[in-house]
């Protein structure tokens, strides 16, 4: 399944693409400011990255930038009203690989992504493995000794995000930046209802009880060392 990131502050904007784009069945996620986008790009495997260059936080342009230096490499798409030759340059030059005008058809976007996953080629990202589990970011499946552990679609991202960066602590603030949209945002309850449930399913595969580690005080990692003991 195609993964697409839309970052978007406008929901008059933000809510209809991703409607159309979820119609063309492509799985999204979207991004309501730069900063969010930065955390989604490098948490998560995208097959294209809709980038909207009038953002806060962190504008398309700067963000662009800074994800090509960080050697992002996937497919992205710029999305703005700017419509300058010199703005146009601009984007191409902080590393996008496309550049749509706004107003724009739903139909010409959609052309527009098919070209970049053509031009790509294969989409399939790396699959994760610590051990025995295993996540296929392309199929958006888990496994743990072969056997298919089934979660949502939240638990798998916040799984993805722990299994990315082992060993890193996440509060319960991060998750929720990383997990949850503001306006639908829980609070720590929510982020602490959601490992308890994730926790729950691996043990039931067999993982080790410690392998989501709670940091009293700080928060949640992916503790590989707990596989050792396997």
């Amino acid at each position: 399944m195609v993964r697409i990131l839309l970052a978007e502050d406008d929901e008059r904007i933000a809510i209809p693409l991703a409607e159309d784009l979820t119609h063309q069945h492509y799985l999204v996620d979207v991004a309501a400011d730069g900063k969010a986008a930065w955390h989604y790009a490098t948490s998560y495997h995208y097959d294209v990255l809709l980038l909207d260059v009038m953002l806060p936080e962190i504008d398309g342009f700067a963000l662009c930038r800074r994800l090509r230096e960080a050697g992002y490499e996937q497919p992205i798409l710029m999305l703005t009203a700017l419509d300058r030759t010199t703005d146009r340059v601009a984007g191409l030059d902080s590393g996008a690989d496309d550049y749509l005008v706004k107003p724009f058809s739903l139909e010409e976007l959609g052309a527009r992504v098919r070209a970049l996953l053509r031009r790509s080629g294969p989409t399939r990202g790396p699959v994760l493995k610590a051990g025995p589990l295993s996540l296929d970011p392309l199929m958006l499946q888990a496994t743990y000794g072969g056997l298919p552990v089934h979660l949502t679609p939240k638990e798998y991202r916040l799984l993805e995000c722990l299994l990315r960066h082992p060993g890193q602590i996440f509060s319960r603030e991060m998750l929720l930046d990383r997990l949850w949209e503001p306006a639908h945002a829980g609070g720590d309850d929510a982020v602490k209802a959601l490992v308890l449930r994730l926790r729950r399913k691996l043990q039931e595969a067999g993982a080790p009880q410690d392998l989501l580690k709670t940091v009293h005080g700080f928060g949640y990692c992916f503790n590989r060392c707990a596989m050792e003991h396997e």
